[in-house]
């Protein structure tokens, strides 16, 4: 059959003869009229021969193309019930095609001409090259949706040309009952109002029925157009199950019943405010509405006022573009204390780890949790890259301190010093890839989190105890309101408390931003411990040369929207540096958000900060960043600056066409 193959598709000889006959013609232009004779009579006869050949050839074809057939299960002379073609592989170009194929597509003269390509544009031969049977899509022929399977022919010599026999199975009822299974499967989610508590305080029953009379016209007038099941829960969550056919419908509104709850005010003027929570593509109902939690979870980590759709792969946002209410609970805050000082004792000891590049509220937060654990009698150790690290001037002054002795450890001393009864309390971040040391995080197995960012897609879990609050201004202030349920006054060493209050310095920059009632509150409870503000400061100066190199990266700076500062830097600098500059770029008047980004090793860094109604997590989301609405960062890898400046206009840009 391979001899078969390369003889059947060897080349024509057309070329062959037209060389033939330049010779006759050369040979009368000579003069040597006998030879050019006997060159024709030749060159005639060669000609017989191979029209003789080739009308065996063509029947030699016929009977492989039976023998195709055969090998197919098709009987003889019984025309296939499906579509068929005959097409070499190579260039897809069709040899023989039956009649059912040729009525579907329209074609049916010079068929073999053609190449399955020019009837086909959606349909390769690329997958029976690498040896599969089944093309991976479906082939849409007129009204009729396909399923394409084929059969490849391969030749053992090398160099011989592939067939494949392809045919099409009519699976147009077969993929209409699929899509609407699919359009048909239930989207379950969460209605919370995430606010309840504070619009109904200090309200009577009346007022309170009134408000509920609202919220509950508000979410029905919305859901009645998905035509779904809608059942209030609680006072203030909902359950509503759709078909998923009206969730493309919801996703281009954006959601628009975030927008129309905030026309529910109550009567001291506060704005309704709900979180959305669904949960797509679930196996079961169950399994749905264990999305839909985690969904509604995510949410009200973020800040709240959002939607977050949960499938069986990631997370989607819509919303969450206004700036965090302090919804915090001081009972939270208690309880999580008594949690965090129970666990502490059943630890052989404790390793407590900030984000990369750890700085002053990373640092802070941790010699807050370090305080806890010298309270219950418990090693503890932070872990800290001591070569890269924003808080070298504090981490000298910690040195110092006999209780501090041999504290700060590496991430390498680690992994060798913890064992099955080690705790690891993670400060400052809830992502698993911006940790100090990830393979610490995954060799414990209980692990803690005490951060104030809005929880990312990838978030660390399984977890212990979460004390995860957007709302603050600091993790060094989430840690100060534990000291105060889980420690005496006395037990708080200067340095910690000098340690935490510049934490909260650093984040609020000096209480200029993120700041809330209960910053102050932690702020006095570490004043009356004795930290002097004074001292604090002098962690945040810079020398000379810092504060120049500063204000080379400010005069790089480029508005873009007349009210976004970009600074764009083709060398590396230092991260505080950088961040410094973010801040003082919103000094200026006008500038309402400033982005810094500079290359360092196989990555390229930003610093991003706001004042205005710009969102720079969300923002720097896109290109892998996190933080708060206020302040943000990102490391992008394996790119230039001019690239992620490109993606980071882009980012910019599309959150504005979408605000």
């Amino acid at each position: 059959m391979n001899k078969k193959l390369t003889r059947l598709l060897q080349p024509g000889m057309g070329w062959l003869f037209g060389v033939l006959l330049c010779f006759c013609v050369a040979a009368v232009l000579m003069q040597y009229y006998v030879l050019a004779a006997l060159e024709l009579v030749i060159t005639a006869l060669l000609f017989g021969v191979y029209w003789f050949l080739k009308s065996r050839r063509n029947k030699e074809i016929r009977n492989f193309i039976q023998s195709t057939f055969n090998t197919l299960d098709v009987s003889k002379g019984a025309e296939s019930p499906f579509p068929m073609v005959l097409a070499r592989l190579v260039d897809g170009g069709i040899i023989w095609s039956n009649e059912r194929f040729n009525t579907v597509t329209g074609f049916r003269e010079k068929m073999h001409e053609q190449r399955i390509s020019d009837i086909l544009p959606t349909l390769t031969t690329d997958w029976l090259v690498s040896g599969k049977s089944e093309f991976p899509y479906d082939v849409t022929m007129g009204t009729r949706r396909y399923r394409v399977y084929g059969t490849a022919i391969r030749p053992g010599e090398s160099g011989t040309t592939m067939l494949g026999m392809l045919y099409f199975a009519d699976l147009t009822e077969l993929y209409q009952v699929r899509d609407e299974y699919i359009r048909s499967r239930p989207v379950v989610s969460i209605i919370l109002v995430d606010n309840y508590e504070e619009l109904t305080m200090n309200l009577s029953e009346s007022a309170i029925s009134n408000m509920n009379a609202e919220i509950n016209d508000a979410i029905t007038k919305w859901t009645e157009n998905f035509h779904g099941l809608l059942r209030k829960l609680e006072r203030n969550r909902y359950l509503y199950v759709f078909e998923k056919r009206y969730l493309d419908e919801a996703q281009k509104q954006k959601f628009s019943l975030l927008e129309d709850i905030h026309e529910v005010v109550n009567p001291a003027g506060l704005a309704a405010s709900i979180s959305f929570g669904l949960g797509v593509d679930g196996a079961t109902f169950e399994e749905s509405y264990n999305f839909a939690a985690l969904s509604i979870e995510m949410a009200l980590s973020r800040g709240g006022d959002q939607a977050v759709i949960k499938d069986r792969l990631n997370f989607t946002f819509y919303g969450g573009r206004a700036k965090e209410a302090d919804r915090r609970s001081k009972v939270r805050s208690r309880v999580t204390a008594n949690s965090l000082m129970e666990l502490i004792g059943q630890s052989s000891q404790v390793f407590i780890m900030g984000h990369k590049n750890a700085d002053l509220d990373a640092v802070g937060a941790a010699m807050g949790i370090a305080c806890m654990c010298r309270k219950k009698g418990k090693k503890a150790y932070i872990v800290l890259d001591r070569e890269h690290n924003a808080a070298e001037r504090l981490v000298a002054e910690i040195d110092k301190v006999p209780e501090y002795r041999e504290t700060i450890i590496s991430g390498q001393d680690a992994l060798l010093l913890c064992d099955n009864r080690s705790t690891l309390i993670v400060v400052d971040t809830n992502r698993p890839d911006q940790v100090e040391s990830r393979p610490l995080l995954e060799a414990i197995s209980r692990v803690c989190v005490v951060d104030h960012h809005r929880r990312a897609a990838d978030y660390i879990e399984p977890v212990a105890i979460n004390l995860h609050e957007p709302y603050a201004s600091s993790a060094s202030e989430l840690v100060t309101e534990l000291l105060q349920y889980a420690v005496e006054k006395p037990d708080v060493l200067p340095i910690e408390a000098k340690s935490l209050m510049a934490g909260i310095f650093l984040d609020t920059k000096s209480f200029n931003v993120r700041t809330g009632e209960r910053t102050f509150e932690a702020a006095a409870v570490l004043r009356r411990m004795g930290v002097d503000t004074v001292d604090v400061k002098k962690l945040l100066q810079n020398d000379f040369q810092d504060t120049m190199n500063k204000y080379q990266i400010m005069k790089t700076a480029r508005l873009y929207r007349q009210e976004i500062a970009i600074a764009a830097l083709n060398t590396s600098t230092s991260r505080p540096l950088a961040a410094q500059a973010a801040d003082d770029l919103l000094n200026i008047s006008g500038i309402s958000a400033s982005f810094v980004l500079y290359p360092q090793g196989d990555e390229v860094v930003i610093s991003a900060r706001s004042i205005g109604q710009a969102n720079v997590q969300m923002i720097l989301e896109p290109l892998g960043g996190g933080g708060n609405t206020a302040t943000a960062g990102a490391q992008v890898k394996n790119s230039t600056v001019k690239d992620v400046l490109d993606r980071l206009l882009t980012s910019i840009d599309k959150y504005y066409d979408e605000t």
